[in-house]
């Protein structure tokens, strides 16, 4: 099963001191806004531009955050650097954090303008069918009616429908074997070099990836003003059926959070992508942060309820911490 679930349950943590960061090179970058690097484009190296930059080398500076005591987890503020990443980086399943692939992909084939609409997709009678799939979790969608390439992404990335990714794959590529070959070439463009896709919901366990691989995306993708609003979006109304669809995010609009994708099932256990923002020497900064294989192979709403955890925690964390570390570090420099 590949579905997103949201009820809370505890979950344990670890700290490690991690994370280069520059004062000076917040000073170099600070006149921009916090998607300053790369506008709106897709094709953009899925590396934070400053991490690996000498500034941030030669004037590091350590944070204590709470990383999450199991699976994998990454971090970066946009403009500053790599926060870090925690545990061992091997492929492990991601459940519907593959749907921010299949949105890169479709957005990257298609481009929207950040309140377009876009192009129209006839639902197929597949997708309508697999609407009422009790084994993964779906978006309502009827055959035969239009829907804008907006309303579609809305619909696969608030709810996590599946049968709305295999319809656009099929939309884009004729089927979804093409479409996860787009997928896979796209990865390899964004040096996601740990990072096998084998569908374009996430429902196979054999789609895995890592947190650092799936950074790399994050990076790229929400570099795309049309991906950053749809998945900032708290509801929508499914067209056709009047069905209210809410965001299976629950971290939305919650100390800064902004986005971005939730991802369950009993292999790949709990997972999140998150991205917030917080005012980091009086410019707002993009943070982005994947927490991967959360209580895997237990049951998906334990493991998604960790994830949450683990990543609130995480975010909260980074957010009340960084101003003050960067500030206490240009006193001294």
């Amino acid at each position: 099963m590949s579905a997103d679930h949201h009820r809370r349950s505890p979950s344990g943590f670890r700290r490690s001191v991690l994370v280069p960061l520059s004062a000076a090179l917040v000073m170099a970058t600070g006149t921009g806004a916090w998607y300053a690097f790369g506008g709106d484009g897709l094709r953009s190296p899925g590396a934070s531009p400053d991490s690996d930059s000498p500034a941030v080398a030669s004037l590091a500076r350590s944070l204590d955050l709470p990383w999450p005591a199991e699976g994998q987890a990454s971090a970066e503020v946009e403009g500053i650097g790599s926060l870090g990443t925690k545990g061992d980086q091997i492929p492990v399943p991601i459940a519907s954090i593959t749907k921010v692939m299949t949105a890169y992909v479709i957005l990257t084939g298609h481009p929207l303008s950040g309140d377009g609409q876009g192009e129209e997709v006839t639902a197929d009678q597949q997708a309508a069918d697999e609407s009422f799939s009790t084994a993964e979790s779906t978006a309502p969608v009827v055959a035969g009616r239009r829907y804008t390439q907006r309303q579609l992404l809305e619909l696969m990335m608030l709810p996590s429908g599946n049968n709305v990714a295999r319809l656009l794959a099929r939309w884009d590529s004729g089927d979804q074997e093409r479409f996860t070959s787009k997928m896979n070439k796209a990865a390899a463009a964004l040096g996601m070099d740990r990072t096998t896709y084998t569908g374009a919901s996430g429902f196979e366990s054999s789609t895995k990836s890592t947190a650092a691989d799936q950074m790399k995306l994050a990076h790229a993708v929400m570099k795309n003003e049309a991906f950053r609003k749809i998945v900032a979006t708290p509801a929508v109304t499914a067209p056709g059926s009047g069905t209210p669809i809410r965001n299976s995010n629950k971290l939305l609009g919650k100390d800064g959070v902004i986005g971005l994708k939730t991802g369950s099932s009993t292999p790949a256990g709990g997972n999140l992508m998150w991205a917030a923002t917080q005012e980091v020497a009086g410019v707002p900064r993009l943070i982005l942060g994947v927490v991967l294989h959360q209580q895997a192979d237990t049951n998906p709403t334990a493991g998604m309820a960790a994830a949450f955890e683990a990543s609130h925690t995480l975010i909260t964390a980074i957010r009340a911490t960084l101003p003050h570390a960067l500030a206490a570090q240009d006193s001294k420099s």
